[in-house]
């Protein structure tokens, strides 16, 4: 297939054009019905601003409209020998329209091109990642109240500390999940911005109006200037990618805490044996290889801003063919997340709490500070107190009949704020899917 930037017959050469290309044909396919629809409102605002006639808008919207249905019934092909999605819709044109499909370009750069089917695949999957992380964080909620009750060991530096729960803990992880809703938030906000009429960076001389394709394409606003619209080349991607990481960050913590409570160390939970896999030798063995492989996913995902600053920090302004590597970079990892929650939203259900677990004479000293605070109860200062029980310890003299514990402030074993939680996310939910 003849470039749209060719201006003669001579074919570029095969070893050039392999690796200029790249692997933009695979990434393409993701980004086909929104080049699509990039084309179509530009078709109508050429056709409102009477630089192509009402005519032949309806001729090429007739065609494009054609296109989108292929690809939304899966029967579209990428041809193998097309540079990139852009130039096969535009070839697809002229074929079925001749000169008329050849003014489909009028005003518009393969760069706004680009930006615009970008942005709108990503806003399309900050959606997607909001409604798996959605299904997962009302598992922890729902695990987070149906366990509130279930005591569990806290531990600092990997030493037996305070009393927990599992509703503590379940629910720790429903908050980080709250706050990781709000980065994709601000994200979404920066990247729902209309790049196209930004043409090659530089803008163009026809009088387009630019209000119409974004309204058309139903951003929340336009990058005004024309030179930062390109830059956000690269820019919207590093920004997602941190985003990513720190919902990554959320996922693999709490896969490594399931990996240390299924041990048999600390044999705080269980998993059916469906869910776990064995040893090719010890037939004893139940390895929680979901969790451990979602843990290294994850800890990936958490690379990914760092490989997107160094490909795109020593660039100056305008286009540079290095970004057409951010998909290659992106594309995969939002796959690898989206994999990580399903599979986490598919387990979790599963979980068995183990009851009674600090009735084990080794964890009598995670109730030191309860103790110490029962002396301050009763008149002593904290430091005595704090000395005194301290002694005990020392002197394996310690006693403390737990009883009910009585936390009751914001946030603690007794008062878990579930529903302030929910509200919160719920509420950022809504906006992100909206």
């Amino acid at each position: 297939m003849k470039k749209i930037w060719q201006k003669d017959d001579l074919a570029t050469n095969i070893l050039v054009n392999n690796f200029t290309v790249g692997k933009d044909l695979d990434f393409d396919e993701r980004l086909a019905k929104y080049d699509v629809k990039g084309s179509m409102a530009h078709c109508k605002m050429l056709a409102e601003t009477g630089i192509i006639t009402q005519e032949e808008s309806e001729q090429m919207l007739s065609v494009l409209n054609s296109i989108l249905n292929q690809i939304e019934d899966e029967t579209f092909e990428i041809d193998k020998e097309a540079e990139d999605i852009h130039s096969q819709v535009e070839a697809i044109l002229i074929e079925k329209l001749g000169d008329t499909g050849k003014k489909i370009h009028t005003a518009r750069s393969r760069n706004d091109q680009v930006l615009l089917d970008i942005k709108l695949y990503l806003l399309d999957e900050i959606r997607e990642i909001t409604a798996l992380t959605d299904e997962f964080f009302q598992i922890l909620i729902q695990l987070a109240d149906q366990h509130k009750n279930v005591l569990l060991p806290g531990y600092t530096h990997l030493q037996i500390a305070m009393p927990s729960s599992f509703g503590l803990w379940f629910g720790a992880y429903a908050e980080a999940l709250l706050d990781d809703v709000e980065m994709l938030f601000s994200v979404k906000n920066i990247i729902n911005k209309n790049p196209l009429g930004s043409a090659a960076g530089y803008g163009s001389s026809f009088p387009i109006n630019r209000e119409s394709t974004t309204y058309n394409l139903g951003f929340q606003s336009m990058n005004y200037n024309s030179v930062y619209a390109q830059m956000t080349r690269g820019k919207s991607e590093k920004m997602l990618s941190m985003a990513m990481a720190t919902l990554a960050g959320t996922l693999g913590k709490f896969a490594y805490d399931v990996c240390l409570y299924l041990s048999q160390n600390f044999d705080f939970i269980s998993f059916p044996k469906e869910f776990t896999t064995g040893s090719s030798i010890m037939p004893h063995k139940k390895n929680p290889d979901i969790f451990e492989l979602v843990r290294a996913r994850c800890n990936r995902i958490q690379s990914l801003p760092n490989e997107l600053i160094l490909l795109t920090s020593n660039l100056p302004s305008g286009y540079h063919r290095d970004v057409q590597l951010t998909k290659e970079i992106l594309f995969p990892a939002i796959d690898s997340l989206k994999e990580c929650l399903e599979i986490l939203s598919y387990t979790l259900p599963n979980i068995k709490v183990k009851d009674g677990i600090l009735e084990d004479e080794k964890y009598k000293y995670l109730f030191s500070v309860e103790k110490i605070n029962e002396e301050v109860k009763s008149g002593s200062s904290f430091r005595d107190a704090y000395v005194k029980v301290g002694q005990e310890i020392e002197n394996n003299t310690f006693e403390f009949e737990p009883g009910n514990l009585e936390h009751t402030h914001q946030g603690s074993i007794g008062n878990l704020c579930l529903d302030k939680i929910e509200y919160q996310f719920n509420k950022l939910k809504n906006k992100l899917l909206g």
